[in-house]
């Protein structure tokens, strides 16, 4: 008998000589046989005999093999053979067999495992409590002894449930059906899309999966549709701040970016600024990848690598949608960027992030994309950076003093205290002593020395210098008032600022 387990070649086999073939769950599903031309033959306590079409299509060869615990023999079999096959099942299926056959679960191999209800309740529960924690990612994780749950609420991951490692499989093969995703391939990171509604509430959640030491590490990013704009005046902005951008943000044309990590808040505070500036006499359309919140009045689009809906590709063509205001969710590569510049030249608002560590890096970033410096200095209408912070627990906030250290960081900045605040932990704040973030700022607006200097390519510090000067304040002093104010600590302001 020819078996092929790597390299052998592949005999050709009726599949007569294996009949009876495997039914029920012991088989693949019509869908999956069909959509892949690929049958169970046959299995025994050491090896799974599979029928394939196409024994050309070394991926599917491989997705097999990696996806079965057993050894794996390969057999050519005849398609008219397997079209039979399938004709006389799906014929005897009567209207109650292919009901229950449900749409994720088509074109899908599935793990009988995966479809149990103790599963699919673990999963939901999962889902569903990091939604009412408000957490804005899951991460699931096998490890060498069990998987971990942790939910990332206010910037931090916490660990919430530790279940047996048996079930890891299982659990992201149900993920995975829900996202569409190749519940075959653990090799290889995969990316996908879940929406779950839940009363109301319709949540989007991103899903990444990569492939780990002992398995994979599953993280789903939670995005609630219907979740409440924020305002500017709820942001945190200082009220000249606020002032300031108000003004910028209300030009003809231009740029403005808004800068600082992933997970920093740049794209909420995106939303309240459009919100804010949104009338029926300017038409704005967003790009966005996902699209976060939902705004009455606005046109928003949400990319689609998959399908070659990127920023840039959707860039051009918006242009011809008559914008006055346009937002790109990110400038990721010289492509985007060009076109931003050159929107911002012909006469539109343009809004959008970059990743920097401050407000005036996005020259030099801007510079590192290949954009002239003369481009710069002529749409550059301002540069917002900002991070988020916890907030002290309203209900179990008192009175502490400083230490010495604070006290000494303080006095760097030309300020002092006597009495500071933190959060003694309790029930409201999951005994963190911390509920909720707050945003801390740093803003500058280009003038006309500004645009001379970008031109004549004065570095980073030299214009930071001069900023400083007219008084522009860092992201520390931000922080810092905001401490003397009683909403956060000095330690969230050293690990966001400094860390």
């Amino acid at each position: 008998m020819n078996e092929y387990y790597a390299d052998s070649l592949i005999e050709k086999r009726a599949l007569a000589d294996f009949k009876p073939l495997p039914e029920g769950n012991t088989q693949y599903t019509y869908e999956y046989i069909e959509y892949n031309s690929v049958i169970k033959l046959k299995e025994d306590d050491s090896t799974i005999h599979i029928g394939v079409c196409n024994p050309s299509d070394v991926g599917l060869l491989e997705n097999l093999k990696n996806f079965h615990k057993k050894r794996v023999a390969f057999f050519e079999i005849d398609r008219s053979e397997l079209s039979g096959y399938l004709g006389e099942k799906l014929s005897n299926l009567n209207h109650r067999d292919r009901s229950a056959q449900t749409p994720t679960d088509q074109n899908l191999l599935l793990d009988k495992l995966a479809n149990d209800a103790p599963i699919i309740n673990l999963v939901n529960s999962i889902l569903i409590e990091a939604i009412r924690l408000e957490a804005s990612d899951i991460h699931i994780e096998c490890f060498s002894e069990e998987m971990i749950v942790r939910y990332r609420m206010d910037g931090y991951l916490h660990i919430v449930n530790r279940i047996e490692k048996e079930n890891f499989p299982a659990v992201s093969t149900r993920i995975k059906i829900m996202a569409n995703l190749n519940i075959m391939e653990r090799r290889l990171p995969q990316d996908g899309r879940i929406t779950v509604h839940l009363g109301d509430d319709t949540v989007d959640m991103r899903v990444s999966i990569i492939p780990i030491a002992n398995g994979e590490s599953l993280v789903l990013r939670l995005f609630n549709k219907k979740r409440v704009l924020f305002t500017l005046d709820q942001l945190g902005l200082a009220a000249a701040d606020r002032a300031i951008l108000t003004r910028v943000s209300q030009s003809e044309n231009g740029l403005i970016l808004v800068t600082g990590p992933t997970g920093s808040g740049k794209t909420t505070t995106l939303n309240a600024i459009l919100q804010y500036i949104k009338s029926d006499a300017q038409k704005i359309i967003t790009i966005e990848d996902p699209i976060e919140y939902v705004i009455d009045g606005i046109d928003q689009i949400q990319t689609n690598e998959r399908i070659g809906l990127t920023f840039d590709s959707i860039l051009r063509r918006v242009l011809r949608q008559d914008p006055n205001i346009i937002m790109v969710g990110e400038i990721r590569d010289s492509q985007t960027a060009e076109l931003a510049i050159k929107a911002a030249l012909t006469g539109h608002l343009v809004f959008s992030t970059l990743h920097t560590r401050d407000s005036v890096s996005v020259i030099t970033r801007l510079k590192n994309m290949d954009i002239e410096p003369y481009l710069i200095a002529a749409v550059l209408k301002g540069s917002l950076a900002q991070r988020l912070v916890r907030k002290i627990c309203d209900e179990c906030k008192q009175k502490k003093k400083p230490t010495r250290a604070e006290k000494e960081l303080l006095a760097r900045y030309n300020l002092s205290a006597t009495t500071l605040f933190k959060g003694s932990g309790c029930k409201a704040c999951q005994n963190t002593g911390y509920h909720g973030r707050i945003g801390l700022f740093e803003l500058f607006v280009a003038d006309g020395k500004i645009e001379e200097m970008i031109v004549s390519g004065k570095r980073d510090a030299e214009i930071k210098s001069y900023l400083n000067s007219l008084g522009m304040e860092p992201l520390i002093m931000d922080g810092l008032k905001k401490v003397l104010q009683g909403v956060t600590t000095i330690n969230e302001i050293e690990r966001a600022v400094t860390g």
